[in-house]
């Protein structure tokens, strides 16, 4: 009962909050969100298509499903030409105290209700990590860090690096910013080129050996811009945006011509009440259902709507529409490994703005900080988090609604100056391992199994002890110990056993941790939710999005990597939604796009 009086203190205050921020942007500037983006809509005011101007209804051109970093960027540029429909299982970003201010960041991905911006999901490997569940996906609840991809991998994906490199300046005019850099990231910075990770790029957002300062969705008031801003470049006569729109699957037709492949003609959604909906396309061979839900969602939505292995589909009673063994396969997160580092007195908060990139396959970012009340501390705060890990002492089967409680109460009393400090944090760049992604059931609003397989090829391995070997030259350096409590006198040893002991996983730990990196990296991984695959190019989809074995259905999102793009892929996930929708216009219009 105690814990639920918690929550409902907390439910109340952070509705008072919400109400005060919307009254300052009424008394401020006098504009409402829903002024600037009048064609953003709940989904129960669906109507099932648009009136034509001869009196006949019409479908859409496109429906995008999902409206996150690649969705929003692609509805946005396809409806200047032509009607779109986009679907967003979560509400809006704007106002939400929660996704708009960098100080806090942690609280949505600590927020585990059905109400937020996240959804927590563990992977089948021990691992915390989350989905976006909001309007502008993860640039919603991200960290921020904007950076491209390099050459290579523009290459490798076979992009025309010409649009490509008119398509990111297209996201940068409109949200992307220079950080002011926090006295953590400048210590960083001096760092990485006092440990011979040269040279320095100054600030860029290309992706070049070295160190640089790479760019933010984060103003210099600590306001995030998200992809759902980009939303403002489209058509607003052409665009309608559903929020709380839950798609449950793809209609295909029924009965195709003999020897031609089943064809997407709409989507089931349902809205924030319950109700059940179906939005059709246009009678067109050119309209399109393109799924943009993500690396989780898009091959989850693929299985519930009957693609997939067919093993897989028989055991939930989802009828086949193709077979396709590789959907949900080739599954991938960039292993993360932190090192906290305790300072003697309050540092400034930032989050990733400085990165070192190694040639031996490793990035090194920080953050820094604390920036939210005393209260705060009892909540769970992620990949930062000084009790989420507490849970893994404790065997899942005796993880009991008082087993929570009692470890949330023990926790709840954590001095506020244990949180000075920051982070210095390892990323491994291309990992080997690959894991997959199955079903539980046919609920599309249950997360399904998920494994990453981290670390499972020694390759990756061997690269996260090369990490933490430089970032214990980092923390050993002259430019933090100004930052350190106890200065020179602490011990790289002592920092990772500190690392250790926040238990930031559901990995039993070992007692050789510091002793031996290479159980420190397996026993300390976390995610910096970069996770990718289920549809890769070649295997599900064909080179330009099409989904193999039907017609009409594309995927345009991250479940296509092979590897994650830049150090940060959210830069090149967006590209990606720009750049596609701007190949889709060209192709039907020709000419008559240039002005796109």
């Amino acid at each position: 009962m105690a814990l639920l009086w918690a929550a409902y203190k907390l439910f109340l205050c952070l509705c008072l909050l919400l109400f005060l921020n919307s009254l300052s942007l009424s008394q401020g500037k006098g504009i409402r969100w829903e002024d600037e983006y009048p064609f953003i809509r709940r989904a129960s005011t669906f109507r099932p298509a648009y009136t034509s101007s001869g009196g006949g209804d019409e479908g859409y051109d496109y429906i995008v499903v999902g409206g996150g970093t690649a969705g929003c960027p692609l509805a946005a540029t396809l409806s200047r030409n032509f009607r779109v429909l986009l679907l967003e299982r979560g509400g809006v970003p704007f106002g939400n105290l929660n996704v708009s201010l960098l100080k806090n960041f942690h609280i949505s991905l600590a927020d585990t209700s059905p109400a937020s911006a996240s959804q927590l999901f563990i992977s089948t490997d021990g691992v915390f990590n989350s989905r976006a569940r909001v309007l502008g996906g993860g640039t919603s609840i991200n960290a921020g860090f904007y950076t491209r991809a390099s050459t290579r991998y523009v290459r490798r994906a076979g992009w025309d690096p010409k649009l490509v490199n008119q398509s990111y300046p297209w996201i940068e005019k409109q949200i992307v910013h220079q950080p002011d850099l926090a006295p953590w990231q400048a210590a960083l910075r001096d760092s990485l080129l006092e440990v011979g990770i040269s040279p320095f790029n100054g600030f860029t957002y290309d992706h070049l050996f070295g160190t640089k300062v790479g760019g933010t969705i984060f103003d210099q008031l600590g306001h995030r811009h998200t992809a759902a801003e980009l939303l403002a470049s489209a058509n607003p006569q052409n665009l309608r945006v559903l929020v709380h729109a839950t798609v449950h699957k793809i209609v295909f037709d029924t009965a195709p011509p003999a020897g031609k492949k089943r064809r997407a003609v709409g989507v089931i959604f349902r809205d924030e009440n319950g109700k059940k909906h179906r939005a059709l396309l246009a009678q067109r061979r050119e309209s399109e259902v393109i799924l943009s839900c993500g690396a989780i969602g898009s091959p989850q939505l693929m299985m519930l709507s009957g693609i997939g292995p067919k093993p897989e589909l028989e055991k939930l009673n989802i009828p086949l529409v193709l077979e396709n063994k590789f959907v949900g396969k080739g599954m991938s997160d960039n292993p993360l490994n932190s090192v906290f580092i305790p300072s003697t007195k309050p540092v400034r908060q930032s989050l990733i703005q400085t990165v070192g990139i190694t040639k031996k396959g490793v990035y090194i970012e920080a953050s820094s900080g604390f920036g939210q009340s005393k209260d705060s501390i009892k909540c769970n705060h992620g990949i930062l988090s000084a009790e989420i890990g507490q849970l893994s002492t404790i065997p899942p089967k005796q993880r009991t609604q008082e087993a929570l409680a009692a470890y949330r109460k023990g926790k709840g009393d954590l001095p506020h100056e244990a949180f000075r400090g920051g982070f210095i944090l390892e990323k491994i760049a291309r990992p080997v391992a690959r894991g997959e992604l199955k079903l539980i059931n046919s609920n599309v609003d249950d997360n399904p199994s998920v494994t990453f397989n981290y670390f499972g090829h020694p390759r990756d391995l061997q690269r996260c002890v090369d990490g933490i070997r430089t970032v214990e030259k980092l923390v050993s350096s002259k430019h933090f110990a100004n930052f350190i409590q106890g200065g020179d006198a602490v011990s790289a040893e002592r920092l990772l056993n500190m690392s250790v002991q926040a238990n930031v996983n559901l990995i039993p730990k070992h007692t050789n941790d510091t002793k031996s990196l290479e159980q420190f990296c397996r026993d300390t991984v976390t995610t910096i939710w970069h996770y990718h695959g289920g549809c890769h190019v070649g295997k599900v989809v064909s080179p330009d999005h099409k989904v193999l074995g039907v017609q009409s259905l594309r995927v345009i999102d991250g479940s296509t990597f092979r590897e994650s793009p830049g150090t940060n892929p959210q830069a090149t996930v967006m590209m990606m939604g720009r750049y596609m929708g701007v190949k889709i216009l060209r192709e039907r219009l020709g000419r008559r796009s240039s002005g796109v």
